[in-house]
């Protein structure tokens, strides 16, 4: 093992974050560590990284193992291009490269003779000591680590002071990962990265050669990653083996288990304490109420976690629009000399639940702005239809809330009309209970803040919501609320977003921005995902009766085929066993017809069959019915995996016919 956490226990006051926490992290590990906000998930990686002692127990790290450890608070950085900055993560091959540069230098100004004897014996030591750490690829591999998190060519050459908080993060980021560390330590690494981002990362991670531990509330990167699961809660670490989801249900099953050792520890101690004060003052029982008396105090009691309970809250619906509710057409939009759409149109309508996606600095959240009226086009028009309205939410309105208030007075400004008990059942459906609603806005969190916007947001929800990452700083208790708000909406939202697992749940229309043109999907980001693997196969493959076609153009030498020669005439022989082949050919592709009929018709059904578990699932009532909503949830299951094998056997099935 690289590191082990042994038996550890932490408090902050009087109170006990987690005690007698054990873990083992080994060389290929992938951890997610999860729990409550406030559970202890920062400062245990603190105490990994060296920067928290523990009250109790040790931490035990292999000798020379290095540890590296991104954390939420972005530093400052300046004075260095980015590139600068993160190839500074390798000073000695920095140093050894200035070196061989003077020596270079020195052996031009003394071609010949002993001198020279020694400089180039120094140089060749050198370059060699160069090749070993990784000198030769060091720069290759800084600028597609950056790349990958969305920094462009020209963001290379920039100061790192130029950039805001969430890309500093990023650049914290590219320099771990440029480093290499035996272990990596990653507080909340999605954060302030994009959807392609995210992407990139979770594959980059997953090849990664050291051990990963890392705090997140992004499901899907999660299950895309981990293979074990630390839960922090009610002050005990459990460690469960397998992917995130595993996780969840091990937990459930483990509390449903839970649930039942307490009904039954509790039944035994009722027995017992009526037994002792039925005959606690009966002489012939003393024996036996002493001994049960003993029972009662050695006995090592079961406490139930405190689950959060979900507050179903019946979320207002804005008013009915008409059908196209907003358009934007000829628009032009450029920043100085860089142009980001020239000639762009593009119409949503009600009911659209619309996900933008792309790579980094496309332009989308340019597109949303532009949407939401926030930000106005150069060129062009945008319109908006019959009783529509726009609300737009991004990170930088946290700031707008008024420090002076309290939660429930700031919400209540956002809510002319509403009495505070139901001003109190709102703030309680985003997880602010009891005592909660009194503090004041200044003392929040920045994920408290986030809810505590939304929430004003959808007081009085307008027809159009534009939400640029709204899920930023929520854990995932918060982003279920969100999630649950944004599935009851009736009205038209657009939203970017890198959270997966929310795009999944809510979206059925993705539009897809890149090189200042986008592109329509009408279906759900699995059916984008199935499309766009489809083109990009296309581009990367092209057929060669596209590479032939030479569209008017002057055809190359290379290019034009030669005549056929003129062959013998065939024997009877060649043509039956032509006419065989050709029969085959036919029977073959007969039953491939055959069976991509019978593939398409129960993929047909598993998607119908599929639409009726989502309208199932969508009832309150299946939750109430616990056998009814397991048996939902298994076919439901069952169903996902089905459909995934089929649409696998007609793309199979597709490309052979097309072969033939």
């Amino acid at each position: 093992m690289i590191i082990t956490i042994d038996h550890i226990t932490k408090t902050i006051g009087a109170r006990v974050l987690f005690r007698d926490a054990s873990l083992q992290i080994g060389a290929r590990d992938r951890i997610a560590l999860v729990g409550p906000n406030g559970a202890g998930k920062t400062t245990l990686l603190d105490i990994i990284a060296g920067e928290q002692d523990p009250d109790e127990g040790r931490i035990v790290r292999s000798r020379d193992a290095v540890v590296g450890y991104l954390k939420q608070e972005a530093i400052e950085m300046s004075g260095r291009t980015v590139l600068a900055e993160v190839l500074s993560v390798a000073p000695e091959v920095t140093s050894v490269e200035h070196r061989l540069h003077l020596l270079e230098e020195e052996l031009a100004s003394n071609p010949e003779g002993e001198e020279a004897e020694r400089l180039l014996s120094e140089y060749g030591r050198l370059r060699d000591r160069f090749e070993h750490l990784g000198g030769y690829t060091l720069e290759s591999d800084a600028r597609a680590v950056l790349g990958g998190l969305g920094f462009r060519d020209r963001d290379l050459e920039r100061d790192c002071e130029e950039f805001s908080g969430g890309w500093l993060m990023r650049i914290s980021l590219a320099k771990l990962l440029v480093e290499q560390p035996d272990v990596l330590l990653l507080d909340e690494p999605t954060n302030h990265l994009d959807l392609e981002s995210v992407t990139w990362l979770e594959g980059f991670l997953r090849s990664y050669d050291g051990a990963v531990l890392l705090v997140s509330h992004d499901r899907a990167f999660m299950q895309g990653l981990v293979d074990h699961v630390a839960d922090i809660d009610q002050q005990r670490l459990t460690v469960y083996t397998g992917s995130y989801e595993e996780y969840t249900r091990q937990k459930a099953l483990a509390r449903e288990q839970q649930k039942l050792a307490y009904a039954q520890q509790q039944r035994e101690i009722a027995h017992m304490e009526e037994f002792v004060e039925r005959f606690r003052y009966k002489a012939t029982k003393a024996r036996q109420v002493q001994d049960r008396v003993k029972k009662l105090e050695r006995i090592e009691r079961i406490v139930l976690p405190d689950v959060h309970k979900s507050v179903r809250f019946a979320f207002p619906q804005p008013v009915r629009t008409g059908e196209e509710v907003v358009k934007l057409s000829g628009v032009r939009k450029a920043y100085g000399d860089l142009v980001v759409y020239e000639s762009l149109d593009l119409a949503l309508y009600r009911g659209d639940r619309v996900a933008l996606v792309g790579p980094n600095g496309a332009g989308k959240s340019t597109l949303l702005k532009m949407i939401a009226g926030v930000l106005a086009p150069d060129r062009g028009q945008r319109t908006l239809g019959h009783k529509v309205s726009v609300a737009y939410f991004a990170q930088h309105q946290l700031e707008a809330l008024d420090l002076k208030n309290t939660v429930l007075q700031e919400l209540s400004s956002a809510a002319p009309g509403w009495t505070p008990q139901e001003s109190r059942r709102l703030l309680g459906a985003f997880l602010f209970e009891g005592d909660d609603v009194n503090k004041l806005v200044r003392v929040l969190s920045g994920g408290e803040r986030a809810r505590l916007a939304l929430a004003k947001l959808l007081v009085a929800p307008a027809p159009l919501l534009c939400l640029d990452e709204p899920t930023n700083h929520l854990d995932v208790a918060s982003a279920d609320v969100l999630e649950q708000a944004l599935s009851a909406y009736t009205g038209t939202l657009v939203l970017i977003t890198h959270d997966r697992h929310l795009i999944r749940s809510v979206a059925n229309k993705i539009v897809d921005v890149r090189d200042g043109h986008v592109r329509v999907f009408e279906g759900d980001y699995d059916y984008y995902l199935f499309k766009r693997e489809q083109m990009d196969g296309e581009q990367a493959a092209p057929t060669a009766a596209s590479k032939s076609r030479s569209g008017g153009r002057r055809t190359s030498a290379a290019q034009v085929q030669p005549e056929p020669a003129v062959s013998a005439p065939k024997t009877r022989e060649q043509k039956r066993v032509e006419a065989e082949s050709r029969n085959a050919t036919y029977r073959a592709s007969k039953e491939m017809k055959k069976k991509l009929t019978l593939i398409e018709r129960e993929l047909d059904a598993a998607h119908r069959r599929h639409d009726e578990l989502l309208q199932e699932l969508a009832d309150p009532g299946v939750y109430e019915d616990k056998r009814r909503f397991f048996s939902v949830m298994d076919e439901y299951n069952a169903l996902k995996e089905r459909v995934s094998e089929l649409e696998s056997q007609w793309l199979e099935t597709t490309a052979a016919l097309e072969e033939d």
